[in-house]
């Protein structure tokens, strides 16, 4: 996930940064609530963990104004030492979607993120993928092309997740840019150097390539086989 951090207390940003940083995820941080509500804006975040007590804008205020103002539906946790019902009430009414009370474990505040992430693009449950020939299953990430094993480096695997979980439909190459890499893609070559290791793969498994290059807009993954 790309996650932004909105917390004035520099030890706290700094532990939740080096925790979600160290389990794979882009993280930028925020130590006020005027340019936290401007990374929130205009950073494209996944999820957002915001402090209730902030200078310049405190939480409750920042996040009404992503909800009404920015029609923003990123995900919300607050976290705050605030602990009594009206606070936690104050935070639900503003539009945050959980709420957790410090001291907190790093483990659970990761935990609620990636709930909150999955309910919002709907994917509750890690189910298995299908789309033409090819099978998905991302629990064990094996992946399976008119029924032989492929065997897929970790980026290829989220490009192919990515093209399976909307077949046909073509995604542009920062769609899958942001997918694979969030904000820190370097260099153009990237992308088209996996999708070529992945096109590989396949074509050695299945005897075809299901990745169509649409000239100028992106990819998309063809559910059949040219005839």
């Amino acid at each position: 996930m790309r996650i932004l951090i909105i917390e004035d207390d520099p030890a706290i940003a700094a532990n939740l940064y080096d925790f979600f940083e160290a389990r794979g995820h882009a993280v930028d941080v925020a130590g006020d609530g005027v340019t936290g509500l401007h990374l929130a804006v205009t950073g494209g975040f996944d999820a957002i963990v915001l402090d209730l007590g902030l200078p310049r804008m405190d939480g409750a205020t920042l996040c009404r104004k992503l909800r009404e103002d920015a029609r923003d539906d990123t995900p919300v946790l607050m976290l705050t030492a605030r602990d009594t019902l009206e606070d936690k009430l104050q935070g639900f009414a503003g539009g945050a979607d959980d709420y957790l009370v410090k001291p907190f474990a790093l483990n659970e505040v990761e935990a609620r993120l990636l709930a909150l992430h999955k309910r919002r693009f709907g994917r509750v449950t890690d189910r298995v993928l299908a789309a033409g020939d090819l099978v998905f299953d991302p629990a064990s990430l094996a992946v399976r092309f008119r029924g032989k094993d492929v065997r897929l480096m970790p980026k290829c695997l989220r490009i192919l997740q990515a093209l399976m979980a909307q077949p046909d439909r073509v995604l542009s190459r920062r769609e899958l840019e942001t997918e694979v890499w969030g904000d820190e893609q370097e260099t153009g070559d990237a992308l088209r150097s996996h999708i070529h290791m992945l096109r590989r793969e396949l074509v050695g498994a299945g005897g075809y390539d299901p990745i169509e290059n649409v000239h100028g807009l992106g990819y998309r993954l063809v559910t059949r086989a040219d005839s």
